[in-house]
């Protein structure tokens, strides 16, 4: 009888240890298909003009909320009210308030284009009256904006721009010679919109009398083909226009069109035509701020053109060595005490305050980058931005004032912080997470800053990796033998033992401008990180030189030598992981995505003995065939540096792989196009070198869409488990 009771109990046990096993295993089901570890979002925030409130998107309503409480003051609008006047269906995508908050701009429909640009179906909600408008006959249109002052809203259509007035309904379109992959109004080109990120080519002036617009000439522009399959007997060829590295641009000018006089003045920009133009901005004079950078990317000048005339002059010039980084941190005083950008030139990226040419005053100092100006309180002399002052992998808010010279650390918590300020300052609303920690926001009192509430815990997220058994994230840094220093972290399994040996997977990216090793949560490649340390592996991620978040000589040594350097410290890293006791110095395998997956292909063939396999998703192989803007940036052009890009290219090493090799690519990859890996191929096949290839049809850089990415990770999943 005591035996039956005993092989009853081990029974139980059995099935209760398989019941909570299959509770805490990661799964990519629930990762990919139901989506069980998103966090939660505060979607289209919007701080009001009375200070005292904020809106946002929640469950198809558009809300508004006290600050101070955080209460719910009433229900602007449904996308259910919006449906039952409209006559159909909607989704609210987007929105957007005029200048007096008495007009609602709404975006539906939406359809993603490239990177950063998409098009929508647009509807004016008027809120007194509960009226709806359609904008351009309820055809698609692009980037969709109010005036400042009034109720006029401008948008693109084929290439041209349109202002629609909401009063009157009159159309007025500005320019009428867009046409496709010929002429652009309004828009960036394909390479613009990549690598100078940005999608809208058109500001209103701060009195809303004047529209500068960028017009792009592409008729020189070499076309690119792509095939879409779609299911279709013959293919579909999209064709568009993109510029390898050395090949023309557009040529590029500015113009402003007046409201008024209906006359359109082309800008003084210069007479060299070879230049790129990465920002335009109004300032509070009506003055058109306009950034120009030479072909080589190494010299930048800010021009101010008159309104007027279009004549320009030069108020600041930089040089580098190497090249410069644009950004969005360019804020105007309403007064006559200059503008601000940040730059690089003190070998860290820091605030300046330019006045004119002859008066440029640099705010920050120190070995530490500021990464965003996140607000400028004028009144009380006060600029919020946050910074690596606390440490390269952390963003910290902190607030210069700038009458005092002090400079005060705001960020109670090391970590990700990205406040988001009421009007007036009084407010802001701070997103923070860490390596370990989802994301939350809060309500902050600025003055003292104190918590007010917290909007979003994610808790339920938070108590799903808790039943779900993640590893902690650990930080670590790694001496290489020529005594550089890496940043890293790593992600054991959770029942590590250091007296077995594991088996170790490195996840790269290692571009330039991309840092990986930071203490914020990222999404789903964590999860599936923590999915891979529960079957048994050790993954491992390290920032080579060339990453940024640690001034500029690191980020910039790799100029005219991109593979080399970063290579040489993705090797070294896994190298140094080969002495650890736990690490099975045999098992190392190595994985990116773009230019990671330009990293693991140039690992693989570049330390054969190294590494026993790599996934290697959408590479760049040869810089030759990626696009100018960002290649010449790293590289110059292929005539100025034949040596740089032939030692570059993946395809002077790939005879030497010996390890496992598994290669994807989206057949309709607009950006890192299938040619490269069309040549990784060939390279292979004619060193008869086996490995496994994947192309997703009709899918682009990203790969999504449906079970897409699903079917991706699980192949890369079984792909580790089958040779790693």
């Amino acid at each position: 009888m005591r035996l039956l009771k005993l092989k009853v109990l081990l029974v139980l046990l059995n099935i209760i240890s398989i019941f909570v096993f299959s509770q805490n295993t990661i799964n990519l089901e629930d990762l990919w298909l139901k989506h069980l570890y998103r966090p939660s979002y505060i979607d289209e925030l919007r701080s009001m003009n009375n200070d005292e409130y904020f809106t946002s998107l929640q469950e198809g309503s558009i809300n508004m909320f006290e600050y101070k409480s955080n209460k719910k003051v009433k229900t602007i609008v449904t996308e259910k009210e919006l449906s039952e006047i409209i006559g159909k269906k909607i989704n609210i995508d987007e929105y957007s308030f005029n200048g007096d908050e008495s007009l609602l701009l709404i975006a539906t429909e939406t359809e993603s284009i490239y990177r950063h640009s998409t098009q929508s179906e647009y509807y004016i909600y008027e809120l007194k009256n509960q009226k709806v408008h359609k904008l351009s006959n309820g055809d698609k249109i692009r980037l969709t904006c109010f005036a400042p002052l009034g109720n006029q809203v401008a948008y693109v259509k084929a290439n041209n721009i349109y202002i629609e007035d909401y009063n009157s309904k009159l159309v007025k379109q500005i320019t009428s010679d867009g046409e496709i992959n010929k002429i652009i109004n309004g828009l960036p080109d394909w390479v613009y919109e990549e690598e100078f990120s940005f999608a809208k080519g058109f500001e209103w002036s701060a009195d809303a009398k004047q529209i500068a617009y960028y017009k792009f000439n592409e008729t020189n522009v070499n076309e690119f083909v792509i095939s879409m399959y779609k299911n279709e007997v013959y293919p579909e060829l999209y064709k568009y226009k993109y510029p390898k590295s050395g090949e023309d641009n557009s040529v590029v000018t500015i113009n402003i069109y007046d409201l008024e006089s209906t006359k359109t003045i082309k800008c003084d920009i210069g007479k060299e035509t070879d230049v790129y133009i990465p920002r335009i901005r109004w300032n509070y004079n009506n003055q058109l701020l306009i950034f120009r950078l030479n072909r080589l990317q190494n010299q930048l000048d800010i021009l101010f053109a008159d309104n007027k005339t279009g004549t320009s002059d030069v108020v600041y010039t930089e040089n580098n060595k190497y090249y410069i980084d644009i950004n969005d941190n360019i804020y105007f005083y309403k007064d006559k005490r200059g503008f601000l950008i940040t730059s690089e030139k003190s070998g860290y990226n820091h605030l300046y305050l330019i006045k004119d040419k002859n008066n440029i005053k640099q705010l920050t100092t120190g070995e530490w980058d500021v990464i965003d100006i996140n607000g400028v309180d004028e009144k009380n002399n006060n600029i919020y931005f946050t910074s690596t002052a606390d440490g390269c992998v952390n963003k910290t808010l902190y607030c210069l004032n700038t009458k005092e010279g002090k400079t005060l650390k705001i960020s109670a918590e090391n970590g990700s912080n990205n406040p988001d300020f009421s009007s007036n300052f009084k407010y802001y609303i701070n997103t923070y997470s860490s390596a370990n920690t989802p994301p939350t926001f809060k309500i902050y009192e600025t003055k003292p800053n104190k918590v007010i509430c917290t909007i979003e815990d994610n808790k339920q997220l938070v108590d799903k990796i808790k039943t779900s058994n993640f590893s902690n994230k650990e930080f670590f840094d790694i001496k290489l033998p020529n005594y550089v220093l890496l940043k890293g972290w790593i992600i054991k399994p959770k029942d590590f033992d250091p007296q077995k040996k594991y088996p170790v997977l490195i996840h790269t990216y290692g571009g330039p401008g991309v840092q990986r090793v930071l203490n914020e949560r990222a999404n789903y490649d964590y999860v599936w990180h923590q999915m891979l340390a529960q079957q048994g592996y050790i993954v491992v991620v390290a920032d080579n030189r060339g990453t940024p978040g640690r001034g500029e000589e690191f980020k910039k040594c790799t100029y005219l030598n991109l593979g080399k350097y970063d290579v040489e410290d993705q090797i070294a890293v896994a190298n140094y992981l080969k002495t650890l006791p736990y690490i099975d110095a045999n098992r190392i395998g190595i994985q990116g995505w773009s230019y990671g997956g330009y990293m693991s292909l140039m690992c693989l063939s570049r330390a054969p003995e190294t590494y026993k396999m790599a996934i290697s998703v959408a590479p760049v192989s040869d810089w030759r065939f990626y696009d100018n803007i960002y290649t010449e940036r790293f590289m110059r052009r292929p005539i100025d540096n034949e040596k740089g890009y032939k030692e570059s290219s993946v395809l002077e090493y790939l005879k030497d792989i010996k390890g496992k090799l598994l290669l994807v690519h989206g057949s309709a990859d607009d950006n890192v196009h299938l040619q490269n890996s069309i040549e990784v191929i060939s390279k292979l096949v004619n060193s008869n070198i086996q490995f496994d290839m994947f192309i997703y049809p009709d899918k682009n850089h990203g790969i999504y869409g449906g079970v897409t990415r699903y079917h991706l990770y699980k192949k890369m999943t079984d792909f580790i488990k089958n040779n790693l």
